[in-house]
This record gives C-alpha cells, sequence and structure tokens, in this order.
C-alpha cells in the first residue's frame, strides 16, 4: 500500500503541529489533559509542559504521564459533534511517522512523559491511517526502543490485519463507540455504523483470548494488546437516559471484554443545528453519576438493572449511586460488619473494597468496633447508617429513608445524634425558637453556676 503523506498541514513547523494536534485530541477522556507549564528552576527537580502531557492510571494506581496527540486532524467523516469533521474551517496539520517518534523519545529524555497516546482523524480511508499509525508504532518501538506504554486507536473499517500487527506492539488498544445507540451514529455520525465500530473490538477480545492461550504454551510469545482494550461514548447528544447507557456499557464489559468504558460529557464545539442546546453547560455531574456506577458494575458486583431501571431511568443527582440503591433497599440493612459476607461488604456506602477485604481479614482474629472500621479507611459518617459492630449501632440512628438522605446531603452541617435517633445542627444564638419546652430545674441551677 503506499503511505506516502500527500495529505496537506506538512508546510508548518514542528511545534505548530504540536499545538494544533495536542488540541485537536483534548476531546478524546481516555486520559485527562494537565494544562500546566512550568519549567524547571536550578533549586528544583522535574517540570511540566501543558502542550499534550495528559494523565492516565496504572493498574496498581499510579499516575502515568502520556504524550497524547492526533496523527493528523484532517478528517474524511462529517461527524456533527466533532471539531475535526470535515465541514469545520479549522486550522489542519499532520505528522509523519518519524515526527511523532522525535517527539516521543525528545520528551520521554526530558522526562516530560512515559508513554504515548495516539489517535487520528481518518485521512484518505480506514486502512490507509491505520498502516500510518503502524508504522509510527512499529518505529518506534524497532527503531528508536522505545519501551514505554503506548495506547493507540484501532481505526474502524481499516484492514484486520493491520490492526493485528499494531496490536503486538501496543499496550493498549481503543475503538470509540462514538454515540450510545445506532440511532444516535445515524443521526450524528452518518459515515460511520454500529457493525464497522464493533468488529474491530471483537477482533481485538479475540486476539487477547487466543494471545492468553499462546502464553500457556510458549511464555517467551509476543503480547498482544497486554493492557486490554476500552471505548469511549458521548454522553448527552443524543437523548438516550442513564438506564439505556448503562446497560450498553455492561454488555461491552460482558460480551466484549473491555477494561474500562470513558464516558465524555458533550461539549457543543460546532455549533451545528442537529446537535441539542445546553443551558447549563455540558452534562458534567451526568458523566460523574455514570463514572460512579460504572465503577459498581466493575468492582462491586452491582448490575445496571439493580442500580435503574424503566421507572427511574436516571440517576439521582444528591446522592451517588451506592447510597442512592442502599437507601432504596433499607430492608438488608443494617449490616454486621463481623459476620457479613464480602459480597454485601461492598454495598455498604463508605466501604470500598480495599476496606472490606481489610474488615474480612482481621475479623478472623479480632471482632472490629468502629474505631478499627475508621483506622481500616471506612468513611464513617455514611457507613455509620447502614452498619453495625457486634449487633450495636455506633449511634441511635433510625433506619428510615427520609432521615437517612436529609443526613447524607447535609453536607456541610455538622451532625449531632439525640435519643430519639433525630439529627440536629449545631446551635446557634439565634435558635432560641427551635425549644419545644419549658427548661427544667435542674437546668436552671448548672445555667446559674455556668455549667450549661
Amino acid at each position: 500500500m503506499n503511505t506516502k503523506l500527500e495529505y496537506s498541514g506538512n508546510n508548518v513547523s514542528l511545534m505548530e503541529k504540536l499545538g494544533i494536534l495536542t488540541d485537536a485530541a483534548k476531546y478524546d477522556v481516555a486520559c485527562t489533559s494537565s494544562g500546566v507549564d512550568r519549567k524547571g528552576t536550578g533549586n528544583s527537580i522535574g517540570n511540566c509542559v501543558a502542550a499534550g502531557i495528559c494523565h492516565s492510571f496504572s493498574s496498581d494506581g499510579r499516575c502515568i504521564s502520556l504524550l497524547k496527540i492526533l496523527l493528523t486532524n484532517q478528517c474524511i467523516y462529517d461527524c456533527k459533534y466533532c471539531q475535526n469533521r470535515c465541514s469545520n474551517d479549522i486550522p489542519r496539520a499532520a505528522f509523519t511517522p518519524e515526527e511523532i517518534c522525535t517527539l516521543t523519545m525528545e520528551f520521554y529524555r526530558r522526562n516530560y512523559i512515559e508513554g504515548l497516546f495516539l489517535s487520528s482523524g481518518v485521512v484518505r480511508n480506514p486502512s490507509f491511517t491505520m498502516e500510518l499509525i503502524f508504522r509510527t508504532i512499529n518505529l518506534l518501538r524497532n527503531q528508536y526502543l522505545f519501551n514505554g506504554y503506548i495506547h493507540v486507536k484501532a481505526i474502524p473499517g481499516a484492514d484486520p490485519q493491520l490492526i493485528r500487527q499494531t496490536g503486538f506492539l501496543a499496550d493498549r488498544m481503543s475503538v470509540n463507540l462514538e454515540l450510545p445507540t445506532a440511532e444516535g451514529l445515524r443521526s450524528l455520525a452518518p459515515n460511520k455504523n454500529r457493525k464497522t465500530i464493533l468488529t474491530p473490538m471483537r477482533q481485538i477480545q479475540n486476539g487477547i483470548l487466543e494471545n492468553k492461550n499462546d502464553l500457556v504454551l510458549y511464555r517467551k510469545a509476543p503480547r498482544f494488546v497486554a493492557g486490554g482494550q476500552s471505548t469511549q461514548m458521548i454522553i448527552g447528544a443524543t437523548p438516550e437516559n442513564d438506564f439505556h447507557i448503562l446497560n450498553v456499557a455492561e454488555n461491552l464489559y460482558q460480551k466484549f471484554g473491555l477494561k474500562r468504558v470513558f464516558y465524555s460529557a458533550f461539549v457543543n464545539v460546532t455549533g451545528d443545528k442537529a446537535l441539542p442546546a445546553l443551558p447549563g453547560g455540558p452534562p458534567l455531574l451526568r458523566e460523574h453519576r455514570l463514572y460512579q456506577a460504572d465503577w459498581l458494575l466493575r468492582f462491586y458486583g452491582f448490575k445496571a438493572e439493580e442500580l435503574l431501571d424503566e421507572k427511574r431511568p436516571f440517576f439521582n443527582v444528591m446522592l451517588d449511586p451506592k447510597e442512592d440503591w442502599a437507601v432504596r433497599h433499607l430492608e438488608q440493612f443494617p449490616v454486621e460488619v463481623n459476620t457479613a459476607p464480602m459480597e454485601m461488604l461492598l454495598r455498604v456506602p463508605g466501604i470500598g473494597v480495599k476496606s472490606a477485604r481489610r474488615i474480612a481479614a482481621a475479623r478472623r482474629c479480632n471482632s472490629l468496633s468502629f474505631a478499627d472500621l475508621k483506622k481500616m479507611g471506612v468513611v464513617l459518617k455514611r457507613a455509620v447508617y447502614f452498619i453495625t459492630c457486634g449487633g450495636r449501632l455506633m449511634y441511635p440512628v433510625r433506619l428510615d429513608e427520609d432521615y437517612i438522605v436529609r443526613n447524607l446531603t447535609d453536607r456541610n452541617e455538622r451532625i449531632r445524634f439525640g435519643t430519639d435517633g433525630m439529627s440536629y445542627r449545631q446551635m446557634s444564638l439565634f435558635d432560641d425558637g427551635s425549644f419545644t419546652g419549658e427548661p427544667k430545674v435542674q437546668e436552671l441551677m448548672q445555667t446559674a453556676v455556668g455549667q450549661l
């Protein structure tokens, strides 16, 4: 295949290309931009460059700095939501594979980055673009001997052999689902279709499974997409509800073995008339709730149908999804932390995966108290309504939905518990009207001697 770079944009300097193509990549949410530009000094260690330096997280929790760029922002498609659409009048640029290798190595030598995130607009056709990506990664691995982390996009519709060859060089690959439904794609991305997008997803999944079998037989077999695959959905550009979106994500995890689904709050960067108006700005809180629910699917044993249903298709804006589930299922609480099974501990608000494992390990030897739970990382201000230690509550709280919701959403006030299980605000000089009865003789005596 002829891969001579004949597309426009190569008459600008390397740094001008870097500015254009890092800005064009900012709406891909597989990692987040630092947005900081800070030079090193003689009295400090390290430095930071804003252009293209983004952050991702490894499986062990480390934050990894990545160079996040597009191969080119030219594109033959005309997706109504994309700033790189072919009908947009914006500055265009394109890197050669050699330029990307040079940038990656120079950034790495200066300790700016630990890896590369490479995506691209579709130039000429999907296979042509995918071959350029493969050439870039192949040069970086085999000629420049770069052994750092690499995440690349698989281009839907490209030659499967090119995707396979790239998979043996990349640590992670992703195919953007773009929108939750096929109907949404037809309305906002007429050049794309669901089947074309799902085909490389299935290919990557099968390649990962086959490679695991090869590694069992041959320990020195090359790794294929060792970090797994991910995808991205735009939230708010089409009318799907949270229940629909969460079911799509659950199916992707179960049927395609994805490592991660990313949710991107819709930002209207093109002003196309087919796009919805955003009077309140991008739906960032909705995006946040979907991420929280996504963690419940992946690590806490929840199912989409437990968190939402057709009658309640959107998440509660006041409570996180785990709290919302708990207050709607109070018949399962309180949970005794010294005897409850692991799967039930994970459903208690304020108890995470790590703290649940610590509880399960520690209670084999000793009966746990609330003080022990606090040391283990349990967030007691949320968990206190749903757990007991040794059969006792931490405070005399009521197991009532309205009461618990009121306290969980009262973030800025200090909660005090009375003997009746009700919560009270800390008193001020202006609260005299809240007293419902006459003071007792004992209280008057305490007041006289300064004890009340």
